[in-house]
């Protein structure tokens, strides 16, 4: 995919990718990210460092008051390296630690809770305050980045996400695909089910289903959405 040389756009804007676990929004925001030389803000990483902190501190999520003190301490930072994206918790690189299994099935419990989404939607909203950011997650353009100039909800169906899943750890892990299928359509009625900022399609958003696209082909398409909402972002 070729790069946009940064400029080349009227204005640089925010592009909001919404949609459930295992859609590929990871991958395909970095890939429209690096297209463009934007920003890429992944907020679920964010979540996953915070879960976890919260793990190794045996802190649970109904405990809000210490899980407020605890999130409110953290810092997070997220880098571009050459292997792509590191996640930095207090300074200490947990790209990997954040991935494991634990920590995936420990996500939405902490996600759900009001203080650990307060303090990274702030942090998320500072970061995208300058624009020429692509963020990714679940509720980016209806709570996060209301505004943002470009709004994508990314889907699969289940069983295309739990085969991506499969082939990128879970058959290392010794899961069957079945066994991702269930666990993934659980993530996806915790994520549309939780009270605060549950997983919905922004009103505005396209829809871009890749069960049947490469995140070559969804990046591409989701490129073309970009140049067109900063051409029409840089004429108001």
């Amino acid at each position: 995919m070729t790069k946009i040389a940064q400029g080349s756009s009227p204005r640089r804007i925010a592009i909001a990718i919404d949609g459930p676990a295992g859609a590929g929004k990871s991958t395909v925001a970095r890939m429209v990210a690096d297209r463009f030389g934007y920003v890429y803000i992944d907020t679920g990483a964010m979540y996953r460092a915070v879960a976890l902190a919260a793990l190794r501190a045996g802190v649970g999520p109904g405990d809000s008051g210490e899980l407020e003190r605890l999130v409110s301490g953290l810092d997070i930072r997220l880098e571009t390296g050459d292997n792509g994206q590191r996640v930095l918790l207090n300074g200490e690189d947990v790209t990997g630690e954040i991935r494991s299994r634990e920590v995936t099935a420990a996500v939405p419990a902490y996600a759900a809770v009001p203080a650990v989404r307060a303090r990274l939607v702030e942090l998320q909203r500072a970061m995208a305050k300058a624009g020429g950011v692509v963020m990714d997650g679940r509720d980016i353009g209806t709570h996060v980045l209301p505004d943002a100039e470009l709004k994508i909800f990314l889907t699969a169906s289940v069983r295309e996400r739990a085969r991506r899943r499969y082939e990128e750890s879970g058959r290392a892990q010794g899961l069957t695909l079945e066994m991702l299928e269930r666990e993934i359509a659980e993530r996806d009625r915790l994520d549309a089910s939780r009270e605060i900022a549950p997983l919905v399609k922004a009103e505005d958003a396209i829809v871009l289903d890749t069960t049947s696209l490469t995140a070559e082909e969804a990046a591409d398409r989701i490129a073309m959405l970009a140049e067109r909402a900063a051409l029409g972002a840089g004429g108001a």
